[in-house]
């Protein structure tokens, strides 16, 4: 959903953006960086790997590219454990490079500082077109609406739209039955909403639904299962 976009600060010192028509951040307040290790990699990434040692490729599917921070930290992953990733992602209102040249996520762990580059490639990366990022990573960017998009099958689903309140057509059973449709046996969708009203509709669809705890700054996520 499109907006006046400024940058703010996160309790971790990361950046994160909050749109000024909707009043709302595309992050936690206690930590953009932290909550998409948390979510992404911690329950997300980590889970899948312990449950598939064999290192086959991941299918992850991304709804809401925003920053870019779940899929550059994703390249890094998988870039570190060496495990082939195919990313695939959405975003209608992809941002603009004053914006996204200014996010400091490389300088939040010197560990990672020299995958830095990376983050604004992944930006500026052609839309709508199949892209080799690294040895690990290739991606494909869509400039299109979830209601609008093909899916392929995933491995993993990072949900990560605008709260239900803001954007209830992204929260829809209609549009999680989509995406839960093309998720694999054993596949794993992670967010950050933990409604009782989501619950129920994964399960209804037919997941396996855990409530877990939430980044810092947040009291509780969802993570469900396709069994």
């Amino acid at each position: 959903m499109s907006g006046k976009l400024r940058i703010i600060t996160t309790e971790d010192g990361s950046h994160s953006l909050y749109n000024d028509d909707l009043k709302e951040s595309y992050h936690n307040s206690g930590g953009a960086f932290r909550e998409s290790i948390h979510i992404c990699m911690l329950y997300g990434l980590d889970t899948w790997i312990m449950n598939n040692p064999k290192k086959k490729p991941l299918r992850i599917f991304e709804v809401g590219f925003g920053t870019g921070l779940n899929a550059w930290l994703t390249l890094i992953w998988a870039e570190q454990n060496q495990i082939p990733v195919l990313y695939h992602t959405i975003e209608p209102f992809p941002l603009t490079e004053d914006i996204y040249s200014q996010l400091n996520y490389g300088d939040m762990d010197d560990a990672i500082f020299h995958y830095k580059p990376y983050l604004q490639r992944l930006h500026k990366a052609e839309w709508d077109k199949g892209i080799i990022m690294s040895e690990y990573f290739n991606m494909k960017k869509e400039k299109s609406t979830l209601q609008d998009v093909v899916l392929y099958p995933s491995d993993v689903v990072f949900y990560d739209a605008f709260a239900p309140s803001k954007q209830p057509e992204m929260w829809s059973k209609e549009a999680l039955s989509k995406v839960c449709d093309t998720l694999s046996q054993g596949g794993i969708l992670t967010t950050y909403c933990a409604t009782g009203q989501l619950r129920r509709d994964l399960t209804e669809i037919g997941l396996e639904v855990e409530t877990l705890p939430g980044p810092p700054g947040k009291k509780e996520m969802t993570r469900a299962w396709k069994r």
